[in-house]
């Protein structure tokens, strides 16, 4: 969008990459980011049920988890703020990857 900045990671597609997709990213400034935690949440007609996502997405939380939630998922709309609040009364924050290390 307009006035947005640029970004400065990327995720690759499925986790896959090689060396050399790797050096390419580190000379153009990119950081390579890798997530902890993923599920079956991406096909928009095959979508999980929310009991059953919200189970798996808390069981495998941890300190410094980098989740991956798709956005074209109707359940993780539904279910994402109630996660929030549950971690959040578990004690964890939430953070861009700009603040993590």
């Amino acid at each position: 969008s307009a006035g947005s900045k640029p970004t400065n990671y990327f995720r690759f597609p499925c986790g896959r990459f090689s060396e050399t997709a790797l050096k390419y990213n580190e000379k153009l400034g990119l950081k390579s980011v890798f997530w902890s935690f993923a599920y079956f949440d991406w096909e928009t007609d095959n979508q999980p049920d929310p009991t059953s996502a919200t189970e798996k997405i808390l069981s495998r939380t941890h300190n410094g988890c980098i989740m991956l939630l798709h956005s074209v998922s109707s359940t993780n709309a539904k279910i994402l703020p109630d996660i929030i609040d549950k971690l959040r009364a578990e004690g964890y924050t939430f953070k861009s990857l700009d603040n993590i290390k």
